[in-house]
């Protein structure tokens, strides 16, 4: 489960020292004192605030003693983008990224974040909305590897691509409709977009990209689990990395 904070105090003083809160829960119109203060501590981090009714509060607190207040708090640190790319010049490696489009499952991100490890992947970029954080799930889902593979939250996962962009990176995402991955040059800096388990990669996200690979498919259904689907395309990038040399 997500690691969870409940009480005022308990609340502020994780803003306060830095853990990173991923979504903020507060009881529908108090406006108080204490909570104002929560709220600007919240919007200083861009952490996303759901203001519920008493009985939601009631059903999500663990310890009946939420004073109004409940944060669910990422289970480890994330990374910046900056990172993910130093690890790669570091290794002195062409940038290799996965970057997951609304990705809710937490043992699909576990998953992600492990073959992405293995793969030899410099880091994941998840966006901060509509998507699954670093939870304790995720965290025993990755068997370890997310101690090693660095994860970004962004606000923005469209304007990211851009920016990355700028510095060169490629970028591919995984579609039903898009050239067989075989037949693409997926060589060279990289990011690997997959998208969420149900709607796959987004119209604005796919725009963006410069590349569509599909996965050949020879069975009586149309697609794979997301965290199948990242694995076969990671381990495609890895066999041309491996021949192009």
């Amino acid at each position: 489960m997500t690691e969870q904070i409940e009480g005022r105090n308990a609340v502020l003083e994780a803003f306060r020292s830095g853990q990173s809160v991923d979504k903020l829960y507060i009881l529908d119109g108090c406006m108080d004192g204490p909570v104002r203060t929560i709220i600007r501590e919240a919007k200083k981090y861009d952490t996303i605030i759901h203001y519920v009714p008493k009985e939601r509060l009631d059903q999500m607190s663990r310890t009946g003693t939420h004073q109004g207040v409940i944060a669910q708090v990422a289970a480890y640190a994330y990374a910046e983008v900056e990172d993910i790319l130093q690890k790669a010049r570091d290794r002195n490696e062409a940038p290799f990224l996965v970057l997951l489009d609304g990705i809710e499952d937490p043992h699909n991100l576990g998953a992600i974040i492990r073959t992405a490890n293995q793969a030899g992947a410099h880091g994941i970029i998840i966006p901060r909305n509509r998507a699954v954080g670093l939870t304790a799930v995720v965290a025993r889902t990755s068997a370890g590897a997310i101690n090693y593979t660095p994860v970004a939250k962004v606000t923005n996962l469209a304007r990211t691509i851009e920016q990355l962009k700028e510095q060169g990176i490629w970028f591919v995402c995984a579609d039903m409709d898009g050239q067989r991955m075989y037949d693409l040059n997926l060589t060279g800096p990289i990011g690997l977009v997959i998208g969420s388990e149900g709607s796959g990669v987004s119209r604005l996200i796919r725009e963006k990209c410069d590349l569509c690979a599909s996965i050949p498919m020879k069975g009586d259904i149309d697609s794979l689990n997301a965290s199948v689907a990242a694995g076969v395309l990671c381990y495609e990038i890895v066999r041309q990395r491996e021949f192009s040399r």
